[in-house]
């Protein structure tokens, strides 16, 4: 019954499989092997588009390289309040960027509102040489609440920034999760909502220690800068191989999006028990593998004394994460202390 976080789960034995199988014989070093290439062309047909990419081994390092390649050291990245970028990453971001400024935004259920994107481009000008121009505009899906951009939210929001020059980085921590609860694709979901850059991640949904930049045509002539950073910040593996076998076996046959939907029905599973119960209310809508409750205090330790694991939220909802190893006796079990 641990509903803790998707990064507690195991890693999915078929990703540990494929790491064995890529440990035979030598291989180019530091991403120069053909896993890894093989990986990039799988991408590139996923997403409908060319693209680079880079490996890292955790999510802070690939939100704070790929913002590091979008904005100068004087700019300001525009996000939610609740971004991991601004609240979960110990100021990586702005190192990595060299002193970019964040400028967190309102917007219920942490999507940010259109409204707020355009009051801040109206109020932070371009050309205002005291102030730091915005240059990105950074968007998580799915959000730190659970849930989901579609791509029209995409574009409602992606739209504005265009029109002030503005790149825009899409944190997909959980972008599998996003892509089955809306229907749409990767391209939709990314490049073709306007997207310049990806954090891709595989961590939180069966890998161990997996995460990509991609970087899509808009500014693939970045690149080389993105390696040199990625250099830099210690996050180019010289057996980088190993991590490019958890992308591939992840990738094929959509196994990525199959593992993303029985999390996603988990929460849904769990989110249906626990609404039976009076006082028990959902805080934000369940578009993913997350979902928030207000729990009665007795309820909340009956599930506590009961070996369930979860985590209260700053806001006073508990917070319950699944993932592809969640089962459903697990979920069962849980609502089982409660007397379902």
């Amino acid at each position: 019954m641990n509903f803790l976080s998707d990064t507690t789960a195991p890693a999915h034995p078929a990703l540990i499989e494929a790491i064995s199988r890529a440990n035979e014989g030598f291989a180019p070093s530091y991403g120069n092997d053909a896993l890894s290439a093989r990986v990039e062309a799988r991408l590139k047909e996923i997403f409908e588009t060319d693209l680079k990419l880079v490996f890292t081994n955790s999510g802070t390092a690939a939100n704070a390289l790929a913002l590091s390649v979008l904005s100068p050291p004087h700019g300001m990245v525009l996000c939610h309040d609740e971004a991991h970028i601004h609240r979960d990453e110990r100021g990586a971001p702005e190192f990595f960027t060299g002193g970019a400024k964040l400028l967190p935004l309102p917007g219920d259920h942490a999507r940010i509102d259109v409204a707020a994107i355009e009051d801040a481009l109206a109020q932070w000008p371009q050309d205002f040489v005291h102030a730091p121009p915005p240059r990105v505009l950074s968007l998580s899906n799915l959000t730190e609440s659970g849930t989901a951009y579609s791509p029209a939210d995409l574009a409602a929001r992606i739209g504005p920034a265009k029109e002030k020059g503005l790149h825009v980085h899409i944190d997909g921590a959980r972008f599998a999760n996003a892509l089955v609860s809306t229907g749409a694709s990767p391209a939709q979901m990314s490049w073709k909502a306007g997207a310049d850059a990806l954090s891709l991640g595989a961590t939180k949904n069966g890998a161990l220690a997996a995460e990509a930049v991609i970087l899509f045509p808009s500014v693939m002539d970045r690149f080389a800068e993105l390696q040199a950073r990625q250099k830099r910040a210690g996050q180019m593996a010289a057996k980088m191989r190993f991590v490019a076998a958890q992308f591939e076996a992840w990738l094929a046959n959509d196994f990525w999006l199959d593992l993303a939907a029985h999390a996603n029905a988990m929460a849904r599973r769990l989110a249906d028990g626990l609404a039976h119960y009076d006082g028990v209310d959902l805080a934000h809508p369940v578009e993913g593998n997350e979902i928030f409750v207000t729990l009665p205090d007795a309820t909340a330790q009956t599930l506590r004394d009961a070996g369930a694991g979860f985590y209260q939220w700053p806001d006073g909802s508990a917070r319950f994460v699944a993932s592809w190893a969640t089962t459903e006796a697990d979920v069962d079990a849980a609502l089982g202390t409660l007397g379902q």
